[in-house]
């Protein structure tokens, strides 16, 4: 054996007690620790080394080199894209994933899949999904919308007679998909899949909203003349958390020839409240759902899951036929229904944070997270400095800088960002919104509090103050 290997595998405890001394000192100190990466950080590049340096000399290498470049993206001002953090229990979970280091692939080879299995079902329960659903674990909500576009390939394809997996594209025509306000990564998952970006056909919206026209949707519907097609709702879009009416999307189900799959990555979380449940109301009319577990879930990166009512179709797209897999049983494994034939055992800390927070720990952060945005909006609403581009549905505030009469240019937001972003204490993103450039605040995470808020606030009127100033 190697002798570096040797060193570790014996000195092995207090490695491992060394690296949960800096997990914990980062924990503890989360939200002191900056949002931002200080950028005179010079990482310079390092050589391999022909013995290595072994276990605690890498160790104390890492901290000295990159820690000061891992910012609190966990904390609780960290109010960029819509990222969650991770939950005592989930973080529990995670760290033994690494330990365990189980393959989650076959049913009978380990306790993994029953772990999934019953992670799912917890979910489904969660969210209020039908039996019917089956559902699996995928890196995030990009693969779990390509999941839900694979079957929804698969199903057009077989409306017209086609077995995809087996022809190709080649066999058939293009794909219509149909969407008012699709998240980037349905279309890098239609262009993954060969369907082409060119192929999504926009629908108009409500006005004021990011919300599908249904009059505008049946009228497109009616002209394909019942030509099969992929209709992709938003249940919570990226800017302002529109939701689609998914219950009229259903009906229409009934008249016209669509698969519809829902992208409901952070707003299906509404379901988890009864004050915003509402919004979902119709996802079950869905034929496939994408949720993402790094997000409101507050599970660590990476995790997402994806529910279809199709798992015959997904076999037929995902099966891997290989001899030392054995035969597909009428309960396939995991391996033949998602891309990945290796997969890490995510579903042990959502098992682990739903089995300790239950149903109303999970309301209690949703409520509390969308009582903390109406909180910004209302800051935002009676400031002469900043407006609000949308009404704040759920966790996401998207606003824009006042600046006299002058129209803020993309490049006015991103000087302005630049300056809130560099102070530390909080951190927001960059978007359009109906063509006017602006901010998105996502309060996703279980460790935000009103102090919180008023901390970034205070920083985004500090920032707009240095901006004028310029």
């Amino acid at each position: 054996m190697d002798k570096n290997l040797e060193i570790d595998l014996t000195n092995m405890n207090n490695l491992l007690e060394k690296a949960k001394n800096y997990a914990f000192d980062f924990l503890e100190n989360i939200n002191t620790i900056p949002t931002f990466p200080d950028k005179s950080i010079d990482y310079f590049p390092a050589q391999l080394t022909k013995d290595g340096l072994g276990g605690e000399n890498t160790l104390d290498a890492f901290m000295q080199r990159f820690y000061k470049g891992i910012v609190s993206s966990g904390g609780s001002r960290y109010f960029g894209f819509v990222t969650g953090g991770a939950t005592p229990a989930a973080l529990i979970g995670d760290w033994l994933v690494s330990a365990f280091d189980q393959n989650a692939t076959a049913c009978d080879h380990s306790s993994a899949a029953k772990i999934e299995e019953e992670a799912i079902n917890l979910l489904k329960e969660l969210f209020g999904l039908p039996e019917q659903f089956s559902g699996a674990f995928v890196t995030g909500a990009t693969m779990a919308n390509f999941v839900g576009l694979a079957i929804g390939r698969q199903w057009v394809a077989n409306q017209l007679g086609v077995n995809l997996s087996l022809e190709g594209l080649y066999a058939i025509p293009p794909i219509p998909v149909v969407s008012a306000t699709p998240h980037s990564s349905i279309l890098k998952a239609m262009s993954m899949l060969g369907m082409g970006r060119k192929h999504m056909h926009y629908i108009p919206t409500i006005d004021k909203r990011e919300a599908i026209d249904i009059e505008a949707l049946e009228n497109y519907l009616k002209q394909l003349d019942l030509q099969p097609c992929i209709v992709v709702a938003n249940a919570g879009t990226v800017n302002t958390v529109d939701f689609d009416d998914l219950k009229r999307i259903g009906e229409l189900k009934k008249k016209y020839n669509f698969y519809l799959h829902v992208d409901g990555a952070f707003g299906g979380f509404a379901s988890c409240s009864a004050k915003y449940k509402h919004f979902v109301e119709g996802i079950e009319e869905a034929d496939s759902i994408t949720i993402d577990a790094h997000k409101w879930l507050n599970v660590p990166y990476d995790s997402a899951m994806q529910f279809t009512k199709h798992p015959k179709l997904q076999l037929q797209v995902f099966q891997n036929n290989a001899i030392y897999l054995g035969d597909i049983s009428e309960t396939p494994d995991f391996v033949h229904l998602v891309p990945e034939n290796s997969r890490r055992l995510r579903a042990l800390p959502v098992w682990f944070t739903i089995k300790a927070y239950g149903q109303n720990g999970y309301q209690e952060i949703i409520e509390r997270n969308c009582e903390l945005a109406q909180l910004l909006s209302e800051k935002i609403y009676k400031s002469k400095y900043f407006k609000l581009l949308s009404a704040t549905k759920l966790n996401v505030v998207c606003f824009t800088i006042q600046f006299g009469e002058s129209m803020m240019t993309l490049e006015n937001i991103q000087q302005f960002l630049s300056l809130v972003n560099e102070d530390g204490r909080a951190f927001f993103t960059q978007t359009v919104y109906k063509g006017t450039p602006g901010i998105r605040a996502a309060i996703s995470n279980w460790r935000t509090e009103k102090k919180d808020v008023e901390m970034a606030w205070e920083v985004l009127n500090n920032a707009y103050n240095a901006f004028v100033k310029k």
